[in-house]
């Protein structure tokens, strides 16, 4: 699963997702990507499975880049406790993920193999996506 190595800060604050994404919003490695429509937090375990369902259906064929890393901790108190007693321990790491941004990128496969494989992989995020094509 993707997390950071090592962290500035153990919490965070929730923050606001508002805006649309200026940086990473557009194809730079591959000639097909998964493009975010709406905003979201995504988990490094949907991210994870996307690319496991992205790998499985191209018989790991191709190249895939995962253009996203969570990096930003959420924490969760355990469950029956009370209410205070401070903030909870850190359960998992999300990607913040604005409008327009690319969350994967694929190479060397047909178009309809890479549309297809990012459709099942769009299948498993929260978050509305649409398939595009590097224009040359």
């Amino acid at each position: 699963m993707l997390q950071p190595k090592r962290v500035k800060y153990r919490m965070a604050f929730r923050g606001n997702r508002g805006g649309i994404a200026t940086k990473g919003s557009l194809i730079e490695f591959g000639e097909f990507a998964l493009k975010s429509m709406d905003s979201a937090w995504v988990s490094a375990r949907q991210i994870e499975a996307a690319r496991r369902a992205m790998t499985h259906y191209t018989k790991r064929g191709g190249r895939i880049w995962i253009r996203v890393f969570p990096d930003k901790p959420v924490s969760k108190k355990p469950p029956e406790t009370r209410m205070g007693s401070g903030k909870g321990a850190v359960d998992h790491y999300v990607a913040v993920i604005k409008p327009g941004t690319i969350l994967f990128e694929m190479g060397g496969v047909s178009l309809e193999i890479a549309s297809e494989a990012m459709r099942r992989a769009a299948a498993k995020l929260p978050v509305e996506v649409k398939f595009i094509k590097k224009e040359e």
